[in-house]
């Protein structure tokens, strides 16, 4: 018997040499409403729930095996009381990923996010993501794929994907992949005086049949995407991130891409500390390399402020310097333990159109307020 309780006792404290395995059920569960009497529908309703799952294995040598499973179930409805009503909803995989890790490398297979990049809000290397700064829980969909990462011990890291079987629109993408055919690209980034810098490069073969009728419909178009980015944190952060991307058919304006961000932030030290961030987007499109058909010309102004240990006020403000148009949206959050309450307003022109950001409903355009409950268990 005495046996036995010691063999319990070393499992459970994850002695070096003993394997441990570890099994993790947690969820989320959002609901949120937003009222806007310039829309269609002028009340928006929604709940999502997301269950998750983790176990892992933890053996000799700090090898580890590592799986998550998660599932996006939601549902929204948009009404004008007494007149119309739209609903919809949808049950589907959020993430579902195997990893195998050691102190150095990892190799993830699977459903799962990746992200990487310089810039916080206006980011060119919005590659395989959608992530909206206006949303507080920063929901994305995840990408089919294979992920290998490995970490040298002065920082550096090399990163190597490849994708298969995703036919969603990411980011800036205009013309959907083609699911079909393998995409497959890398990254190295590497430490440098005061802060890191990185070159990525992503291949996917693109598929404009179904899109615009104006734009000439290929099967399989090629692309090249080449990213750079870098960092410092030289009392304020400064960092600078761009991408270049061509497709080797001739589709009009969206043939060639060239996105630029630069930006930095810094805390002021006042009261709790006051977050100030500030970006300065330029996008380029034309049927030719680096010429100029169309142009995106962003200014982004973020700032945050803890009120005490359990409410934050934030704001993000754009501008639109081709129109002349600003975006503005503000945020209240109040932290309850595993409960959080937002209160978000927002004043946007009707026309509402904010770079590589999409929404089915539109629902942010003009002038309104959401409120959203969320409950972390």
């Amino acid at each position: 018997m005495r046996r036995y309780l010691t063999i319990f006792i070393l499992l459970s404290l994850g002695l070096p040499g003993i394997s441990q395995d570890t099994l993790r059920i947690s969820g989320q569960l959002s609901s949120w409403l937003n009222a806007n009497t310039g829309n269609e529908l002028p009340v928006w309703g929604g709940i999502r729930y997301i269950p998750q799952l983790n176990y892992g294995i933890a053996q000799k040598k700090a090898n580890r095996f590592d799986t998550e499973i998660s599932m996006n179930i939601y549902g929204n409805a948009g009404l004008r009381p007494f007149d119309s009503l739209s609903a919809a909803g949808q049950l589907k995989p959020y993430r579902f990923w195997a990893r195998y890790s050691t102190d150095q490398m990892e190799i993830r297979i699977g459903l799962q996010k990746i992200n990487f990049g310089s810039a916080s809000i206006l980011r060119p290397l919005m590659w395989f993501d959608q992530m909206d700064p206006r949303d507080p829980l920063q929901l994305t969909d995840g990408v089919w794929g294979i992920l290998g990462r490995y970490y040298f011990l002065n920082n550096a890291n090399i990163w190597l994907w490849s994708l298969y079987g995703n036919n969603e629109r990411r980011g800036w993408e205009a013309v959907p992949v083609n699911r079909k055919i393998p995409e497959f690209g890398g990254r190295l980034q590497l430490p440098v005086p005061g802060g890191e810098a990185a070159i990525s490069y992503h291949h996917r073969v693109a598929d404009s049949r179904d899109i615009s009728s104006e734009i000439t419909a290929f099967e399989k178009i090629p692309e090249n995407r080449i990213g750079f980015d870098a960092k410092w944190d030289i009392k304020a952060g400064l960092w600078v991130e761009g991408t270049y991307s061509h497709k080797s058919s001739n589709i009009g304006i969206l043939t060639n891409q060239v996105i630029l961000n630069t930006g930095l932030d810094y805390t002021f030290p006042v009261g709790n500390g006051f977050y100030v961030s500030f970006e300065q987007l330029f996008a380029s499109f034309g049927d030719k390399s680096f010429t100029v058909s169309e142009n995106i010309n962003f200014s982004l102004l973020s700032v945050s402020y803890p009120i005490g240990l359990s409410d934050r006020l934030s704001s993000i403000i754009y501008y639109n310097w081709d129109d002349c148009n600003i975006y503005s949206f503000a945020n209240w959050q109040k932290q309850f333990n595993n409960i959080t309450f937002y209160v978000m307003a927002y004043l946007n022109p009707d026309s509402y159109q904010l770079p590589a950001q999409t929404s089915s409903q539109n629902i942010f355009a003009g002038q309104g307020i959401q409120f959203m409950f969320v409950f972390n268990h």
